[in-house]
């Protein structure tokens, strides 16, 4: 007990010296908020009963004592990971069962966020996506294509780590112009425009799990096999940008440790 006191002591301690007061406080502010995200009888009523596809998970914000929990609320959920191995899910099988909450299963999909190929046009009734974009070297072109196998008036809730609170504090937020360049050069996913900017500024103090720079520069440099890598950083206005680009109406944004944004395709 005397051992876990001291080792939080000391973070504090190294959060203060490293970022200052402000940084601690609203760690601190944000830790001790409700679990649950503000107007969530309104963000329930998009999902309630409807059928979806979840990009990268199965993700604790929507369980039952997350952030946002829409598992146990949702009819049905499918699954999207870009590999049948990551480092978030383990080993996974195209098309297999996806067990994404308690008894609750759908469809498992293996392929990349920029490429549902492999799924119909206005399959879904929503989209949902929890700290899945950062790690995508073309998100215009991702969201495009998830806009792709939702209905008319379907639903968009994406979210997205604040930098404020992670280890890309140090990092500038990504420019709208640089995502649309990306998007009209096609960047692929093995697009490593970033890496000199993410080793000079990623705080590996933040990142225990990343090791040491060198270690952390390796796997970097084999990030098409592990995505590991934060591609882009997002704040709420650029998030409305996109979506404004995109034709999606938002309905919903928040910040805090997180950053969310619900959007609705345009019935047309």
């Amino acid at each position: 007990m005397k051992k876990k006191l001291k080792d939080k002591m000391k973070m504090i301690f190294e959060i203060l010296d490293e970022n200052g007061i402000g940084f601690l406080l609203k760690k601190i502010f944000y830790k001790i908020l409700p679990d649950r995200i503000s107007n969530f009888v309104y963000i329930q009523s998009l999902f309630k009963s409807k059928y979806g596809l979840e990009i990268g998970g199965p993700s604790r914000i929507f369980g039952s004592r997350g952030f946002v929990p829409l598992y146990k609320i949702v009819g049905a959920l499918d699954g999207c990971n870009f590999s049948d191995t990551t480092i978030w899910e383990g080993n996974i099988k195209n098309e297999d069962k996806y067990n994404y909450y308690k008894n609750k299963e759908g469809v498992q999909y293996v392929s990349e966020a920029t490429n549902l190929s492999i799924i119909p046009d206005s399959k879904y009734d929503f989209v949902i996506s929890s700290n899945c974009l950062e790690h995508i070297a073309n998100p215009l072109k991702a969201i495009e294509e998830w806009i792709r196998v939702v209905k008319n008036g379907g639903v968009f809730l994406i979210i997205l780590p604040n930098k404020d609170f992670c280890f890309d504090h140090n990092r500038p937020i990504t420019e709208f112009s640089h995502l649309l360049k990306d998007f009209q050069n096609n960047i692929n996913e093995d697009d490593l425009t970033h890496l000199n900017e993410i080793l000079e500024l990623h705080d590996l103090k933040m990142d225990k799990a990343a090791g040491s720079l060198i270690e952390f520069r390796e796997r970097s440099l084999n990030n098409f096999k592990n995505r590991a890598l934060h591609q882009h950083v997002f704040n709420i206005n650029l998030l409305k940008e996109i979506f404004s680009f995109l034709k999606l109406e938002i309905l919903f944004t928040y910040e805090g440790q997180d950053v969310i944004i619900i959007g609705k395709k345009y019935v047309l």
